[in-house]
């Protein structure tokens, strides 16, 4: 979740493909029409629901080595704060120029207050948040040391949000529905997501004849059945459909069997350096090679993957376009240092530039 996995990780199962690569250089007419998908981005309007963090980011520097403990003594110059998680997604979408109306849960303490703010800040709508008392805000603090991360911690509490939270939630769901093109479902496992929520949630989606795209957590794949479209990388994939007699699975195993599972129209896969594999319920399966020449930071790709992907749903675009598309977006963030975006004249150049894809 959040970003593009680009090394195997230990122990995972790996997947072979058996699919046929070819380079698509992008003809003027299919450029244009990209060009175009992009600039109606601005007239698409976003439902995001998912968990709300908030990023800290202490920046410094490394001199010594701590007498008390073989650890290094990071002397702070810096601290940053950002809207992090699903508000990520939103900051990406709002980025785009379309409308996102973000919805989460919130405690009522000082990180609470101190997202909001950095909402309010970046220009995010605030009347989805969901406010709770009891329940502590998500905080990940990031200690960066010469462009190197030392350590990270986390405070959170990820047990299911209470069944009040769960019904403000759908509330404004109902409330925004009949305003929105398509609902992301951004499930960063810290207790939003529940089965019992999204079952009302696709429902009211589906009543008002909405797509649902969600940006998933392995252990909560049977939650996602009959959505539109799931985004996970390969790891996610894997686990959500392995078994003991099966582990080495091809990426066409993999893909047909998250389609049957989940009942969706597509399932892109986000594959690092690979690029990403689209497989549509049709049987169509389409591998797109990944667009980035210089890869400097996955940080966030994934967020922009999920949200690019989103917003050409949103104007008409098929899956097949959708998905290069995203794949576009994605190869400009891994271009910047940093959690980054993607602009709507950065992705429009790129797309003019000629660019070549799987």
């Amino acid at each position: 979740m959040g970003s593009l996995n680009l090394k195997q990780k230990s122990g995972q199962p790996y997947m072979e493909s058996t699919m046929e690569e070819k380079s698509l250089t992008l003809d003027e007419a299919t450029s244009t029409r990209f060009s175009e998908i992009v600039r109606s981005f601005s007239k698409a309007k976003i439902l995001v629901i998912g968990d709300f963090i908030l990023d800290e980011f202490i920046w410094g520097d490394v001199n010594r080595i701590s007498p008390e403990a073989p650890v290094p003594v990071v002397n702070v110059k810096e601290q940053s704060f950002m809207p992090g998680g699903s508000l990520n997604v939103a900051h990406n979408i709002q980025c785009m120029k379309a409308q996102v109306y973000p919805c989460g849960v919130l405690g009522r303490d000082l990180y609470g207050r101190m997202l909001t703010k950095e909402m309010r800040k970046e220009g995010i709508q605030t009347d989805g948040i969901i406010y709770d008392k009891e329940r502590p805000t998500t905080l990940k603090t990031r200690i960066i040391a010469h462009s190197q991360q030392v350590v990270r911690f986390d405070r959170e509490n990820v047990s299911p949000i209470l069944e009040k939270d769960a019904k403000q939630i759908v509330d404004f769901v109902s409330k925004k529905i009949d305003q929105v093109d398509v609902v992301i479902i951004e499930d960063y496992g810290k207790g939003l997501i529940t089965k019992e929520l999204l079952k009302e949630v696709i429902g009211i989606a589906k009543e008002h004849k909405k797509k649902i795209v969600v940006d998933p957590k392995e252990k909560h794949f049977s939650y996602y059945e009959g959505v539109t479209a799931i985004t996970p990388n390969h790891h996610e994939a894997i686990g959500a459909v392995k078994d003991h007699e099966n582990q080495n699975l091809t990426i066409e195993e993999v893909g047909q069997k998250l389609l049957d599972k989940l009942g969706c129209d597509g399932v892109l896969l986000t594959r690092g350096k690979d690029g990403m594999a689209l497989f549509e319920k049709d049987g169509s399966v389409t591998q797109v090679k990944a667009a980035a020449q210089e890869v400097y930071d996955v940080a966030g790709a994934g967020d922009t993957v999920v949200s690019v992907f989103s917003l050409a749903l949103a104007v008409g675009a098929t899956m097949k376009e959708a998905a290069m598309i995203s794949n576009l977006a994605a190869g400009v963030v891994v271009s910047k240092v940093g959690v980054a975006v993607c602009l709507p004249d950065e992705l429009i150049q790129v797309i003019q530039s000629g660019k070549t894809l799987g």
